[in-house]
């Protein structure tokens, strides 16, 4: 975990690499409106939340259940799962780049519910004892905080599991294949590359039931960030590292529409976000009437690119999402948002790190878990 820096604002060579004036708005314009699968929906209100404590009151909580991981538990049995895994997530990269970012945050999505057992790959399925067997039982996937994850995430996660079973059937869970692939788009993007424990079992369910609560929204307080992630038994640290994937990928008009035109009920824009980008985001993202298919980058500068980027962002006011700017403007978080936007090679290190610790969280061993054929049915 990452130690809290008093580095003052003006000194961050992040700041001045990323700073309002060198952004280029006019081709921000050209990349806001990109189709991507899935429809524009806002998420749900939570559940109020209790008072908040101090971020060392949070981290105090009983961390989740984690279990011992392996780097070579396939040794013997499936010797080339990474190279079949990875000539799977470099076509798909080639052919499809938009499938990284998309596998990434189903990992996050997958590890946040009951732990990473790749729960959140299974479909819906019809209820035993339905008399007209239409009404699917509900799944993770169907909760409204995971509707908008982009189907070709999910179809890249299959393809690689096929690809594993056809040379080692019945052997590498889809907890696993996830936890590969996510890397391997994270080194083909740019970022680092590092090695992944393995031993995960996959969940024998899916309860929709069990997302509400366990994902950060959109427009998330600090506060509620430091609790959720303490409940995972992760730090300040790892919420300021594992936030910047979001230095690729893309987010829907709904999840920040808020903060272009009615901030905090005032019928304003966010203050807190660059004038500039407030007027190249509402060309792509009007008040109404606007595509449910458009999605605009997280990362304004380097859109495509895994690099440290985004903290330099933040820096700048060029936040996307109203949870990703208060890392920046709440003091607790400001001082690591600092330190990784000032090197890229101390991000890469902190997110490899945080990395690890989230593909621990509630590993299932032995009878707790199954190896699925295919990722969206369990056995």
């Amino acid at each position: 975990m990452l130690a809290a820096s008093g580095r003052p604002l003006a000194s961050s060579p992040a700041a001045t690499m990323v700073s309002s004036r060198g952004v280029r708005f006019r081709h921000l314009v050209l990349l806001l409106v990109v189709s991507l699968g899935g429809a524009c929906r806002a998420r749900e209100a939570p559940l109020p939340l209790p008072p908040a404590r101090s971020a060392a009151g949070a981290g105090s909580r009983r961390a989740p259940e984690r279990h011992g991981l392996s780097l070579d538990i396939y040794a013997r049995t499936c010797p080339a799962v990474e190279q079949i895994v990875g000539n799977v997530t470099a076509e798909r990269f080639r052919d499809h780049p938009a499938s990284g970012p998309a596998v990434l945050r189903l990992f996050y999505h997958d590890c946040f519910v009951e732990g990473c057992d790749a729960s959140i790959l299974i479909a819906p399925t019809a209820k035993a004892g339905d008399a007209a067997a239409a009404r699917p039982a509900a799944v993770e996937r169907d909760m409204e905080e995971n509707r908008n994850l982009p189907q070709y995430g999910f179809d890249t996660v299959e393809m690689a599991k096929a690809a594993v079973e056809s040379k080692c059937p019945g052997v590498v869970t889809c907890a696993d294949v996830l936890a590969l692939a996510a890397r391997d788009f994270v080194q083909l993007a740019g970022g680092p590359h590092y090695e992944v424990k393995k031993g995960r079992k996959d969940s024998k369910v899916s309860l929709a039931g069990k997302v509400r609560g366990s994902l950060p929204r959109a427009n998330s307080t600090v506060d509620e960030l430091l609790r959720l992630f303490a409940g995972k038994g992760l730090g300040a640290g790892d919420l300021v590292a594992l936030s910047g994937a979001h230095t690729i990928g893309f987010a829907h008009c709904a999840h920040f529409l808020g903060r272009l035109y009615d901030f905090r009920g005032t019928r304003q824009a966010d203050p807190f976000m660059d004038a500039r980008l407030v007027k190249a985001l509402r060309m792509a993202c009007p008040s109404t009437g606007g595509s449910a298919r458009a999605v605009v980058p997280f990362d304004v500068s380097t859109p495509f690119q895994f690099d440290h980027a985004y903290y330099g962002n933040l820096q700048a006011r060029l936040g996307l999402l109203g949870s990703d700017q208060a890392l920046f403007l709440d003091a607790r978080t400001r001082p690591l948002v600092l330190d990784l936007g000032a090197d890229k090679a101390r991000f890469f290190k902190a997110f490899v790190a945080s990395m690890d610790r989230m593909g621990s969280i509630r590993v299932k061993k032995g009878k707790k878990g199954e190896v699925r054929k295919i990722c969206s049915q369990h056995l």
